[in-house]
Formats: C-alpha cells, structure tokens, sequence
C-alpha cells in the first residue's frame, strides 16, 4: 500500500522527463504555501491512519517535538491569516522526508507479515 503515487522512479529513469518535471514540482511546492508557515512536507501527512501513528511512535522525541510545534505554529498563524516572514519560511533544502521513510518501512513490514501468513507449505510424499 504505497502512500501516495508517485512519478519519480520513472522519472529517475529519464533525465529529459526529470528535467521537465522538476521546475514544476518546484512551483507546485511553493504554490501549496506549507513552507510560508514553516512546515516541512511530511507534516502534511494526516495522522487519522493507523500506520502513520505507528511510525510518528518511532520517531525521535526531537522529531516529534519539532513536528508538533511546526503544526501548532502554523495552526496559530491559519487561525491569525498570517504567514511567517519570509526569513523564516521553510527553505526547499530544509524541506526533508523525516516520516515518508519509516512509513515505507511500516508497509514492507506489514506485507512482509501478509506474505508469511498466507505462505502455504507443500509436503513432499
């Protein structure tokens, strides 16, 4: 179950493809104004699934921090129509996949799991 479909392994595969689509994810990131609250992609993600609670368990006690006050700030900025001065906005380079991963690793799990306990055995006579 992957998290969200995704263009990029075919677009690692051709360069000419890569080169056209990253100037418009670029725009696109911009244009979703999360970076002008300070937030980073990932703390988009909602928290109502139940694998996403089991990796935001697995995060660091500084990670989860950060996470929660980027929410809060930018919740508070949302309830104010207001976004951060543009020093502190969220730079693309600082704009990191912290939670992406572990969820990717929660599904392998999880079809790992699938996989062992559907396995059927064959005995040999």
């Amino acid at each position: 179950m992957p998290i969200a479909p995704t263009l990029a392994p075919a677009a690692a595969t051709r360069p000419w493809l890569m080169k056209l689509l990253k100037p418009l994810a670029g725009w696109y990131s911009n244009a979703a104004g999360y970076r002008q609250m300070g937030l980073l992609g990932d703390d988009l993600i909602s928290e109502e699934n139940e694998t996403v609670l089991k990796a935001l368990h697995r995060l660091s006690p500084q990670q989860s921090y950060d996470r929660i006050y980027r929410i809060r700030r930018a919740t508070q900025l949302s309830l104010q129509q207001k976004i951060l001065p543009k020093a502190e906005w969220t730079k693309p380079e600082e704009d990191v996949r912290y939670l992406t991963p572990i969820l990717e690793q929660l599904y392998a799990e999880a079809k790992e799991k699938d996989a062992l306990d559907t396995l059927t055995v064959f005995k040999k006579h």
